[in-house]
C-alpha cells in the first residue's frame, strides 16, 4: 500500500500539488492513502485541488505553535506500525524536520518518497530520502539515493555551479544577439517637449515579441483542449498548461490573461476564481 501524506503549509500550491499527484500515479501506481495537513487557511485554499483528488484534509488545532508536521509524522508511525505495513510512504513536504521521521520510516523497511516545490526543498534533507521529485517551475528529479552522498557531494557541487554559470553566459549571449527594436508611435519628438528625456526605443528579446503576438483564444485552446468541451475546468490546471506552452510568464497571472477575452472565458467565483468556462462564439450568419 502506498500513502501520501501532504504537509500543506509547505507544498501549499494547488497547480503544484495537483502535479504531484499526476507524477506520483505515472511512476509509483496507485495512492490509496491521501492525506492533507494544514492550517484551515491552506487547506481551504487547496480545496478544488483536494477534491478532485479525494484527498482527506485534517486541519491543524488552533494553537500559537504550528502542529502540521507532528500531526503528519504521529499519523506515518501509526501507519508504520500497522499490520501489513505500508511499502512506500510519501511526504508531501520539503521541511528537514521530517529526516527523523524518514529514518525511521526506513529502518522498518518502508521505502520513503519526498515531493517537494524545488524553492522548498532543504538540501541536506535529500540523502535521507530513498527519492526526492522537485514539482513546480524548472521541475526535475532527483536520482535514488544508492550511494552515501558524502562520496560525491563536493565534485556535484563544483560540476553544478561551473554548469550554471555557462548556462547564463551562453543565455545571455543569445538574447542579446536577437534584441530587435520597436519604435513606439506614441512618442513625441517636437522640440517643445520638456521634463525628462523620452525613450523613443524598447529593446525586447525576439523570443518574448513572437510569444507575445502569439496568444489569442486559439492558441489557448490549443493549450489546452479540455476547454473546448465546454465544461468549467480547474484553473490551477489551465494555468499550469499556460505555462507549459509558455503562452504566459511567471510574472502573469491567468487570470490577467484569460481576462483579455471576456466573452470566450468565464471565471468563477469572480473575486478568487477557480475554474474557467470556454464559450464558443456563436454564428451571427
Amino acid at each position: 500500500m502506498n500513502i501520501f501524506l501532504i504537509d500543506a503549509d509547505n507544498l501549499n500550491a494547488d497547480a503544484w500539488v495537483d502535479e504531484a499527484f499526476r507524477l506520483l500515479e505515472e511512476s509509483e501506481g496507485p495512492l490509496p492513502v491521501r492525506r492533507a495537513y494544514g492550517s484551515a487557511e491552506n487547506l481551504k485554499g487547496l480545496a478544488d485541488v483536494l477534491r478532485a483528488w479525494a484527498v482527506r484534509p485534517f486541519v491543524n488545532l488552533a494553537l500559537t505553535k504550528n502542529t502540521t508536521d507532528i500531526a503528519l509524522a504521529v499519523d506515518a508511525m501509526e501507519f508504520a506500525c500497522q499490520t501489513p505495513q505500508p511499502r512506500m510512504v510519501i511526504i508531501g513536504s520539503g521541511d528537514a524536520d521530517f529526516v527523523p521521521l524518514v529514518v525511521r520510516l526506513r529502518e522498518r523497511g518502508i521505502r520513503v518518497v519526498c515531493v517537494s516545490e524545488k524553492s522548498k526543498m532543504g538540501r541536506e534533507a535529500v540523502a535521507a530520502y530513498d527519492r526526492v521529485i522537485l514539482v513546480g517551475p524548472d521541475q526535475e528529479q532527483l536520482p535514488d539515493m544508492t550511494i552515501a552522498p558524502s562520496a560525491h557531494k563536493k565534485p556535484v557541487a563544483k560540476k553544478v555551479v561551473a554548469t550554471r554559470t555557462l548556462a547564463v553566459k551562453t543565455t545571455a549571449k543569445k538574447v542579446a544577439a536577437k534584441k530587435v527594436v520597436i519604435k513606439s508611435p506614441a512618442v513625441k519628438k517636437d522640440s517643445d517637449v520638456q521634463g525628462p528625456n523620452l525613450v523613443s526605443e524598447l529593446a525586447v528579446p525576439e523570443g518574448v515579441l513572437n510569444s507575445m503576438q502569439q496568444v489569442d483564444v486559439a492558441a489557448i485552446l490549443q493549450a489546452v483542449p479540455a476547454l473546448q468541451r465546454g465544461q468549467p475546468q480547474a484553473l490551477a490546471a489551465v494555468a499550469k498548461a499556460l505555462l507549459d506552452a509558455k503562452l504566459r510568464g511567471k510574472n502573469l497571472t491567468v487570470t490577467k490573461l484569460l481576462k483579455k477575452f471576456p466573452q470566450q472565458f468565464s471565471l468563477a467565483p469572480s473575486e478568487k476564481p477557480r475554474t474557467v468556462q470556454y464559450t464558443p462564439p456563436q454564428d451571427l450568419s
